[in-house]
């Protein structure tokens, strides 16, 4: 009950790895006339502010252990969170031991999510950034919030500030639950990550459990329909931000994640529009976004509206302005500049999104999940274009692609493994021309990747073709063929493949042989 907590607080434990928010936070403590104890280097940090501030060994009277592994795990820490105040016993128990109360921990852990995402580190790396201290007063705080406040986010700073300033010092129970519940949520969303890491670092340990824990984000508009209600779960505003728009539906969370994937494949200034997470153009420029934009967007003039535009730079006043009158309904970029953002803010219901490219990398290391009847699959994400080194050497036909070419087949392979399969698309090096998308044959993605060119008054002659997976049939390519394709990108792998290269050298036409698929149901 309420009645249980302390008058106020009175010492405050802080070991955090982000400190972010912690001067304006640890002075607001201090200002309260808030005792603070340190560890490691978020004490120095603090004492380098100037900061009252008790290291961790002077308060327990025991030396930081084994390159700090050993530093909190102390009875003087975890029976000053523990003790019950609201018990006798446990009081004359603290004080024959010497042990006062601590009413507030701010933790935040070590970053072994952000550690095991980056490429080629070691076990041995990885190992270290698991956080043991952290967790344990963490969770020790949270079991005992009544009269414990207990700080995970530098988020809740300021709440916490404010609560203290209007309750004589202390939080409301009310908050300490509800920061206890985030705590547990977060020891268990860690506690998976490094399960899973350990638990799947090699083939053999693949049939250990795989374990999900995520918190609450945000409820979405709906799901697929409106009579379906979706709800979003984990740390999606850490990647994409929504700045603007109606609420986020459950085929927007999908729309922007089929959004950056396609963008995250290109270097070059590039925007792309999508409809329903296929691709429906791509353009690129050395330079200008504008440029970009006209070559994604004459692929298909009608797929803007009511669809996704995305870019890898910063939105430009001018593209803005070009967008901004057209009816979109996400527009996602790495920022905005100022004026833009002025522009597209008159685009009331259009949702405004700006994606942490960081973070989405970071993001990509991890699984797909999708659910299954009775469980889930997890499956390592598509997330490179693979079969596209040294392309000159897997040429199978007798002509050789220019280099024109071979630059034109790389984009259109890396735009192919973003279309639903069966996937064709037919580009040149600066944009795509025509997409074929999600057919039950190859050949029918291929006459609808040439009906669409046709529609937008796109000429073919002199393009290359991209096939996502194999030609089974010498069809498809022979329908590239005859609306002008040169050049063709594909795995190859298929039976009649010897049937499918005579075709292209009856034709002419240079065709290579990736190596590699990129099907995407």
């Amino acid at each position: 009950m309420e009645t249980t907590q302390q008058a106020k607080i009175t010492r405050a434990l802080i070991s955090v790895s982000d400190k972010s928010g912690l001067e304006q936070f640890a002075q607001g403590l201090l200002a309260q006339g808030v005792m603070l104890i340190s560890t490691g280097g978020t004490c120095k940090y603090l004492q380098d502010l100037g900061l009252p501030v008790v290291e961790i060994s002077d308060y327990t009277g025991a030396p930081e252990l084994f390159d700090g592994r050993v530093k909190t795990l102390h009875p003087k820490v975890h029976g000053g969170l523990l003790q019950r105040r609201d018990l006798e016993e446990h009081q004359q128990q603290a004080a024959a031991n010497d042990i006062p109360t601590i009413d507030l921990v701010c933790v935040n852990l070590y970053p072994f999510e952000e550690t095991i995402a980056k490429e080629g580190v070691t076990l041995a790396e990885a190992i270290e950034k698991i956080d043991i201290g952290g967790p344990s007063m963490l969770r020790s705080a949270a079991k005992n919030y009544s009269s414990v406040t207990v700080v995970s986010d530098p988020a809740d700073y300021d709440t916490i500030l404010e609560e203290m300033e209007n309750h004589q010092g202390n939080t409301t129970l009310k908050t300490r639950e509800k920061l206890a519940i985030k705590v547990f949520l977060r020891t268990s969303t860690y506690d998976t990550a490094i399960s899973n890491y350990l638990g799947h670092r090699s083939e053999e340990c693949t049939k250990n459990n795989f374990c999900l824990s995520l918190p609450f984000a945000q409820t979405l508009r709906y799901g697929d329909n409106p009579h379906q209600p979706s709800t979003l779960f984990g740390n999606f505003d850490g990647i994409v931000t929504q700045l603007q728009g109606k609420e986020l539906s459950y085929t927007n969370i999908l729309d922007v994640e089929a959004a950056a994937s396609l963008i995250m494949n290109f270097r070059r200034p590039t925007v792309g529009i999508l409809k329903h997470t296929n691709p429906c153009g791509v353009g690129q420029d050395d330079e200008d976004l504008v440029k970009a934009w006209k070559r994604a967007y004459q692929t298909d003039t009608q797929a803007p509206f009511g669809g996704v535009i995305v870019m890898n730079r910063t939105m430009t006043v001018a593209l803005a302005r070009i967008v901004g009158a057209i009816f979109t309904d996400v527009i996602i970029a790495p920022d905005y500049e100022p004026e833009a953002r002025a522009i597209l803010q008159k685009k009331k219901n259009c949702r405004i999104m700006r994606i942490d490219m960081d973070a989405w990398k970071i993001y990509c290391k991890q699984p797909i999940i999708r659910s299954a009847p009775g469980g889930i699959m997890t499956m390592k994400r598509d997330d490179i274009a693979l079969g596209l080194e040294k392309l000159e050497d897997k040429v199978v036909t007798k002509r050789v692609p220019t280099a024109e070419e071979l630059e034109a087949l790389s984009f259109a392979w890396r735009v192919c493994k973003q279309v639903h399969s069966n996937a064709i698309v037919f580009s040149d090096k600066n944009g795509t021309l025509g997409i074929g998308a999600g057919q039950m044959s190859r050949v029918d993605s291929a006459k609808i990747a040439v009906w669409k060119a046709g529609q937008a008054g796109i000429e073919l002659k002199g393009s290359v073709i991209a096939s996502d997976g194999l030609f089974p049939f010498a069809d498809g390519l022979t329908a590239a063929i005859e609306a002008g394709a040169t050049a063709c990108i594909q795995p190859g792998g298929s039976i009649r493949d010897q049937e499918v290269i005579d075709a292209a050298d009856a034709a002419g036409i240079a065709m290579i042989f990736t190596g590699a698929r990129h099907f995407l149901h």
